[in-house]
């Protein structure tokens, strides 16, 4: 895919882009085959992201969820690549892909339940192989290698696709990874979130290569660069590298590592305190490229888009959160004992010990809390 010049965005240097800042299309790019329903359908997922994602930092900030992890800024790099996305394709997650779990219809429930700590909300949506929830850094990639290769081996025919951040290219196991999906040309998608920040480290602390995409070409397939915060690029860039993954007959190798250069316009988690590390006027200057007024613009170019339907989505939006919220905190709690399910197939007798030990302790203390000295 040959990637248009840039002129104005010195920040985002080269990457692939369809729409400029104020929703027009750039000279020399091609808009997606979408038709109109699927353009606001997209557009209409990362409204509902971005709501999802305000009201769930809410909920952590009032003692009703544990951490959580802010993905506004995302909108467009989650959604326009799980938009690509074919039903028998594999996600394997990092920790900020509420969106993309979203778009492959896990409900607002269950990720709302995964981050109030219950186990029950790691479950796929019926029928998806998708993989739960990451957090250890990098740890997916091999995950998704495995996964892939995995895959070509029992001749399923779909590809895979893995997310992390530019901070997990700086761990081993993004190197092994890509090493060995290089070497067995498997059918998997890097798809590496560059929001210029790893918790409060910089891109430049990351590497000294000129990009993240470069680093593909060390282990003998392609990569490329995108606009992250451009839903309809990340879109034809991801569809790209899925259908060279699964074209089993192709004479180029079928990896690829997308970096998507985008921002996180919020914390880290609710954890982290973005301002003692990073110049507010540096998030005023990313606001530019926001992915939702950006889309916006462009539907309403075309006549897709107007006061009334924006209105209306917002209310649908709101409704869906809502109802997800009551659902989730009206669960009954999780038994105990979940946190020792779901790991081995045969627990191991440590594991056996430390759930004995826990069922003792709370056999001691009763419900109300109270904790003998």
């Amino acid at each position: 895919m040959s990637l248009p010049s840039n002129a104005g965005s010195p920040r985002l240097g080269d990457p692939y882009r369809v729409l400029d800042p104020d929703g027009s299309v750039v000279d020399g790019a091609e808009v997606p085959a979408l038709d109109d329903d699927e353009l606001l359908s997209m557009y209409r997922d990362m409204r509902l992201a971005r709501r999802f994602d305000r009201r769930a930092v809410t909920l952590q900030r009032g003692g009703r969820m544990g951490t959580y992890p802010p993905l506004e800024g995302e909108e467009a790099a989650q959604v326009g690549s799980a938009h690509a996305l074919a039903t028998d394709d594999v996600v394997v997650p990092s920790f900020r892909e509420h969106a993309v779990a979203m778009v492959r219809g896990k409900s607002l429930a269950r990720i709302l339940r995964y981050w109030m700590g219950d186990e029950r909300g790691t479950a796929p949506p019926e029928g998806s192989d998708d993989f739960l929830p990451n957090v250890p850094v990098g740890t997916v990639v091999p995950h998704a290698v495995g996964a892939a290769w995995a895959s070509e081996y029992l001749g399923e025919g779909g590809a895979t696709i893995t997310y992390f951040g530019e901070g997990a290219t700086s761990e081993g196991d993004f190197h092994e990874g890509a090493n060995f999906a290089g070497v067995f040309d498997l059918p998997v998608v890097f798809f590496c979130n560059n929001n210029q920040w790893a918790i409060s480290v910089p891109q430049r602390g990351q590497t000294a290569s000129e990009t993240f995409a470069v680093k593909a070409r060390a282990y003998g397939f392609e990569g490329v660069r995108v606009d992250g915060m451009d839903p309809l690029a990340t879109y034809a860039v991801t569809k790209d590298a899925l259908e060279r993954a699964r074209d089993a007959d192709s004479v180029d190798p079928r990896p690829t590592l997308i970096e998507a250069v985008e921002y996180r316009f919020g914390a880290h988690t609710t954890a982290d305190d973005p301002s003692r590390y990073r110049d507010e006027v540096e998030v005023a200057e990313w606001r530019a490229f926001d992915p939702l007024p950006r889309m916006a613009k462009f539907l309403r170019g075309r006549g897709l888009l107007d006061d009334e339907t924006d209105d209306a989505i917002e209310a649908e939006v709101d409704e869906r959160i809502d109802a997800a919220i009551a659902a989730a905190e009206d669960v009954p709690p999780p038994d105990p004992d979940d946190v020792f399910e779901y790991v081995y197939d045969r627990m191991p007798a440590a594991l056996r010990d430390q759930r004995e030990e826990l069922r003792a302790f709370l056999e001691r203390h009763p419900e109300d809390g109270s904790v003998e000295e």
